[in-house]
C-alpha cells in the first residue's frame, strides 16, 4: 500500500511526528545528544533532504507546499535556537544547509517521478 493512500490525518500525523523528532533533536542541547562524526552541516543537510522526500512520498501532490514548508520550518528552528540561552545558537550556514537537503529532495523526487511514474502518479 501507497503511503498516499493512508488516510490524510494519519499522513498528516506520520509528517508532523518527523517534524517534532527534528525540533527535538534541533533544540536538545548539543552536549546531550551523541556525535554521529558527520559534522553540523551535513547532518542538517540530512535531516532536511528527509523532511523533504518524506513529505513529497506522503503528500505527493503538495509539491510546492512541501518544500516550502521545509525551508520555513528551517528558518523557525534557526531562530529558535538563537533564542535559547543554553547549548545552540542559530546559524545562517546552518540554513544554507537546511536548504540543500530541500533542493537534493527535490530533485530525488523528480528523478523518482521521472523513473517510476506510474508508482508516484497512483499515489
Amino acid at each position: 500500500m501507497l503511503p498516499s493512500r493512508f488516510p490524510r490525518r494519519v499522513r498528516l500525523g506520520l509528517y508532523a511526528l518527523a517534524a517534532l523528532i527534528l525540533l527535538v533533536l534541533c533544540v536538545t542541547p548539543s552536549q546531550d545528544l551523541p556525535d554521529p562524526g558527520t559534522g553540523d552541516r551535513f547532518e542538517h543537510m540530512a535531516a532536511w533532504f528527509v523532511l523533504t522526500l518524506s513529505g513529497f512520498v506522503l503528500a505527493p501532490r503538495r509539491r510546492l507546499a512541501i518544500p516550502a514548508f521545509a525551508l520555513a520550518y528551517g528558518v523557525v528552528i534557526e531562530v529558535l535556537q538563537a533564542a535559547m540561552p543554553f547549548g545552540r545558537h542559530g546559524d545562517p550556514k546552518d540554513l544554507l544547509a537546511d536548504a540543500i537537503g530541500v533542493a537534493l529532495a527535490c530533485v530525488a523526487w523528480l528523478v523518482l517521478r521521472r523513473l517510476a511514474p506510474r508508482i508516484i502518479d497512483a499515489a
